[in-house]
């Protein structure tokens, strides 16, 4: 992406955009969405649609998620909504659900300079999970300038200069259908710059999570890094390693199963965050000639192909593909070290791996299991003889794994890449043939026949 030396500074200047100036109509907006505007403006409070959904039509794409900001206080907000839940201790946030459908609905955010100053005069009473009352603290920061608290309330304006991102600054009314254009968002769409509201470097020690938000938003909408802006990502990417592995995880997901994930790699690669964000990974990614490279970009490349193409995917591949060499790695090292066999060693390094992995990363069990069981078959995929071949086929991740098997082969070439040819064969040939596939293999091999078993011969 080329970059351009232009930043936006913290000047808010609201410019309204009428109905019919802008493409957007309540028929871009969903049921639901509509509906809550609707009930919060009946009950006397401000709401409008806000962020990502207004960015996104327009700039061409259709919006996955509606937000919503108001002046209503989480609790207001609940009353209003039986089908309410508010969640959240950094940022509360109040969920109206319609089934599988979540609108997220957001109070205006407040300046807070000096939240720390008197912790007493920043806290609020809120109903504890059992319904009692407990004090909570408002805001809070911690010596990097961290948001840890963000829950002091403002106008619409204190809300506006409050986002992170000039395109994010942007209100639809459903009252007139206009939109109030804060930080002139609109000339940061047409020019396709990333432009931050505010400085850089205070907005990214605020929250890290913003510098993934600017490379995935240039990965996504092909939007330019200005040269301060990515030179602030490059300098302050230390500052992911304070953010909870949860949150990160969620992130991650945006991040990679979005239909641009290979663009996304290279620019995370390029700004120093992909290494913040798999540690164990990054050291090995010498050049772009290095196996490792040249997995994780094909591995990538396909999972794009398979989003673009509306196929299934799962996170717990791009895992088990990411970390494989490491795993690799760290079991020669165990082997060397302790002597140990090469299943044992391999077995403590995929342990070893995955806790290091989640320190960084959080993965929730539904994904590491897979993992473990992809890699395991790659282990289990060269023992053919006998029964094991069928075992194998019949594996719940057998099809996971033949996949990896297959990029694997594809990027190292030799055995692999014969192993993998034999299994696409495997499962295609009829059963007769496949028992000649097998037999065919222990001739090929040199190994011995299996003798048979006489159970009279044993009795005696």
């Amino acid at each position: 992406m080329p970059s351009t030396p232009t930043t936006k500074q913290s000047v808010i200047n609201p410019v309204v955009i009428s109905k019919g100036q802008h493409p957007i109509t309540f028929s871009d907006i969903s049921d639901n969405a509509l509906s809550v505007l609707r009930r919060l403006n009946a009950k006397g409070y401000e709401a409008y649609l806000v962020g990502g959904c207004i960015r996104d039509k327009l700039m061409g794409k259709t919006p996955k998620d509606f937000d919503i900001a108001t002046n209503a206080t989480p609790e207001q907000i609940k009353d209003c909504f039986r089908n309410c839940r508010l969640i959240g201790r950094r940022f509360r946030l109040a969920h109206i659900v319609f089934g599988r459908d979540i609108i997220e609905v957001a109070t205006f955010r407040g300046h807070h300079e000096d939240v720390n100053a008197n912790e007493d005069d920043n806290k609020v009473q809120v109903k504890g999970r059992r319904g009692n009352q407990v004090d909570d603290v408002l805001a809070k920061q911690d010596q990097q300038g961290q948001l840890l608290r963000d829950n002091v309330f403002g106008s619409i304006e204190e809300d506006a200069e409050r986002r992170d991102f000039t395109f994010n600054a942007m209100y639809f009314s459903a009252k007139d259908q206009s939109i109030i254009d804060f930080a002139d968002g609109m000339t940061s769409i047409k020019e396709k710059k990333i432009e931050l509201i505010g400085d850089p470097a205070t907005r990214f020690r605020e929250d890290p999570v913003r510098m993934i938000r600017a490379i995935r938003f240039s990965a996504k909408l092909g939007m330019s890094i200005p040269a301060e802006v990515g030179d602030q990502i490059k300098e302050l990417a230390h500052l992911l390693a304070n953010i909870p592995a949860a949150r990160l995880f969620e992130e991650v997901l945006k991040l990679l199963v979005g239909g641009c994930g290979l663009r996304t790699f290279h620019l995370l690669h390029e700004y120093g965050l992909f290494a913040q964000l798999f540690p164990q990974l990054a050291p090995l990614l010498i050049d772009d000639t290095c196996r490792e490279m040249k997995l994780v970009e094909k591995v990538l490349k396909n999972t794009d192909d398979r989003i673009n193409n509306e196929q299934r995917v799962t996170p717990a591949f791009l895992y088990a593909a990411f970390l494989w060499y490491p795993v690799e790695e760290r079991t020669q090292l165990i082997m060397n070290e302790s002597g140990v066999a090469y299943h044992d060693a391999f077995n403590i390094a995929v342990g070893e791996v995955l806790h290091k992995q989640t320190q960084r990363i959080m993965i929730p069990k539904r994904f590491s299991m897979p993992v473990r069981e992809i890699w395991q078959l790659q282990l289990r995929l060269p023992k053919r003889f006998g029964r094991r071949s069928y075992q194998t086929l019949s594996h719940p991740k057998f099809r996971a794994a033949y996949d990896f098997l297959l990029i694997r082969g594809e990027i190292e070439g030799g055995d692999l890449l014969e192993l993998g040819e034999w299994w696409t064969e495997f499962q295609e040939v009829t059963p007769e043939q496949r028992k000649d596939m097998i037999t065919n293999l222990r001739k090929e091999s040199g190994a011995p026949k299996k003798r048979k078993f006489n159970k009279k011969r044993k009795a005696n």
